[in-house]
């Protein structure tokens, strides 16, 4: 037991982390999806960059960065996300690793 115990709750942890750095990508990915969305509809880079952190309710919006191209009807146009998620997993370390996400939509509809 003495020398399982170690591996096993190193695994658990892992798993644990891996599960809210998914979660996080996820959230990220349909925040920016609607923020473009707003964008090409709107043209209004100030209500995308709102609507994405409305859209990302459990991450910290303190921390997410914005980036968005200017919107020309018929070209394309796109939002970039960043965030710089934090893991901890004991016996293995702690790091911070930034995840991103672009999404990109057709500016006028």
């Amino acid at each position: 037991m003495a020398l399982l115990l170690p591996i096993l709750v190193l695994l658990l942890f892992g798993i644990v982390e891996f599960g809210r750095a998914y979660n996080a990508k996820i959230t990220l990915t349909h925040a920016t999806r609607e923020a473009v969305r707003v964008l090409s509809l709107t043209g209004d880079a100030d209500a995308a960059a709102a609507r994405l952190l409305a859209s990302s309710s459990p991450l910290d919006t303190d921390l997410i960065g914005v980036s968005s191209t200017e919107c020309v009807r018929g070209e394309p146009t796109s939002i970039t996300a960043t965030y710089p998620f934090s893991y901890d997993i004991p016996l293995f370390g702690s790091a911070t690793i930034t995840m991103d996400s672009t999404a990109v939509m057709r500016c006028g509809g």
